[in-house]
């Protein structure tokens, strides 16, 4: 008995350094940094599966490449940039190293004044990089359609425009490039794009965010 006690005593002490190995692999071990996209319905991947929204898509690209970093979709169908800021506060719960910022385009279709947009992107590029000093922030333009006026269209334009050299952001200068306005690239309502149009989409935001990925990589 008093041997059978003695190996089962080494057995378990055997175990509790091999978990204590186990855990001190996973300390060590490299974390991928977090990608953010927030946005409204086009980031969410509006009337598709999420595997077929562009960040998913972006998200293969990555893998592709064997880069540690992972996409988190925080789009939401409807949302406006004040929207966005309202969920900042618990988006931010989680580390965020790189935010590609998607909102604005139902400001735009509501017709909302273009500087009240101006300052919720602005509130909330600046939340971002009050919690995480060391964020990249990627702005993702969008335009607005030509029968809410000239003079409103530049107005809007100039947000995105502005508020990357005001905060050494990238620009996405539209993220709907070569997708908005053409049909067979959007669903029936002529607003969101099909699976086809966020392919195209997620290669507009990967022109932009695969050289940063690879700078960071190569750090």
């Amino acid at each position: 008995m008093a041997t059978q006690h003695s190996l089962t005593s080494l057995n378990l002490g055997q175990v509790g350094l091999f978990f204590c190995f186990l855990i001190g692999l996973t300390a060590a071990a490299p974390q991928p940094k977090n990608i953010l996209f927030l946005g409204d319905s086009i980031t969410a991947g509006y009337g598709l599966e999420p595997s077929q929204a562009y960040p998913a898509l972006i998200q293969e690209k990555i893998d592709a490449k064997k880069w540690m970093f992972r996409t988190v979709n925080a789009g939401q169908s409807g949302d406006t940039s004040a929207g966005g800021l309202n969920r900042m506060d618990w988006l931010l719960r989680s580390r965020v190293d790189i935010l590609v910022l998607e909102l604005g385009g139902n400001d735009g279709l509501r017709g909302l004044p273009p500087e009240t947009t101006r300052q919720n992107l602005q509130a909330i590029i600046e939340l971002t990089r009050k919690k995480y000093p060391q964020v990249k922030i990627i702005l993702a333009g969008m335009k607005v359609p030509p029968n809410m006026g000239a003079d409103y269209a530049k107005k809007f334009a100039t947000i995105y425009t502005d508020l990357a050299k005001k905060h050494d952001a990238l620009l996405i200068p539209f993220v709907l490039e070569h997708v908005g306005g053409i049909r067979e690239l959007n669903l029936p309502d002529g607003i969101h794009p099909t699976a086809k149009g966020h392919e195209i989409v997620a290669a507009n935001v990967w022109k932009v965010l695969e050289p940063l990925l690879q700078s960071l990589t190569s750090k």
